[in-house]
């Protein structure tokens, strides 16, 4: 599946997940090749080509349920949703071939499913949501125990490459003084901030104990990752995750 990432962790068989990367698409330029937004002017064609490409490599008989993405906490049900796209910054699922999606460019995608495979998630956590509790709100949203839950980390910035104020910082250690250890001084008497760590503790403190993935930096590998801070031109790349129809689960991604 070009060079996209499967996540390697203990889900069920009945659900699939996958991360894309900038290739394997036919977008060009700053947005080459597989970018994924349609509000990153690009061409209207490519992308639904791109998109088309995404359900047919993951075996998905329609497109995700794509949000319009705003720093939020706000989760809808994939397959309720009204507004096409929703606003929202999470989503979440118990109907078969309904994925959930989110797209990303240096933020931390997170996916989430039961042991059983009977509700999936996915949620955007870039700073501002995930110190607003958007990974919180997604769990709720679940309605699963949070223990019998499994998280899987997507590629985002790295915290070496993630510089942020001391607004950022006051703002997660206000919520939890544990989150001091996510951030490192640097020279210029700002933070480097770790997503991944922070979205670790968020998934800890909501009680979900099993998580996976992270370790990735879409910042630092321009052939294989999109990243917005590198350059604010680029495209979006998507994860997500889905309940697999009766009918193709024999042909796991």
């Amino acid at each position: 599946m070009r060079d996209w990432l499967v996540p390697d962790w203990p889900a069920p068989d009945n659900v699939v997940a996958v991360s894309t990367t900038r290739t394997g698409g036919v977008s060009t330029g700053a947005r080459a090749s597989m970018n994924l937004g349609a509000h990153v002017d690009d061409d209207a064609e490519a992308v639904a080509e791109n998109r088309q490409r995404l359900c047919s490599a993951v075996g998905l008989e329609r497109e995700p349920v794509w949000l319009r993405q705003v720093h939020g906490t706000r989760v809808v049900e994939a397959a309720g949703a009204a507004d096409s796209p929703p606003e929202a910054d999470g989503s979440w699922s118990r109907t078969a071939g309904t994925a959930c999606a989110v797209l990303t460019a240096d933020c931390l995608p997170v996916l989430l499913t039961n042991r059983e495979g009977s509700v999936v998630a996915a949620a955007h956590a870039g700073w501002r949501g995930l110190e607003a509790g958007v990974i919180e709100r997604t769990v709720e949203a679940m309605t699963s125990t949070p223990g019998s839950l499994i998280a899987w980390l997507g590629p985002a910035i790295s915290q070496p490459a993630f510089e942020v104020g001391e607004e950022v910082r006051e703002a997660f250690v206000r919520y939890d003084p544990e989150a001091a250890s996510a951030f490192a001084p640097n020279a210029r008497g700002r933070w480097q901030a770790d997503l991944y760590a922070l979205a670790r503790q968020r998934l800890a403190g909501a009680g979900v104990e099993a998580v996976h993935g992270g370790g990735l930096c879409t910042f630092g590998d321009a052939e294989r990752f999109f990243s917005y801070r590198r350059d604010p031109g680029c495209g979006r790349m998507a994860t997500l995750i889905a309940i697999r129809p009766e009918s193709t689960r024999n042909n796991r991604a």
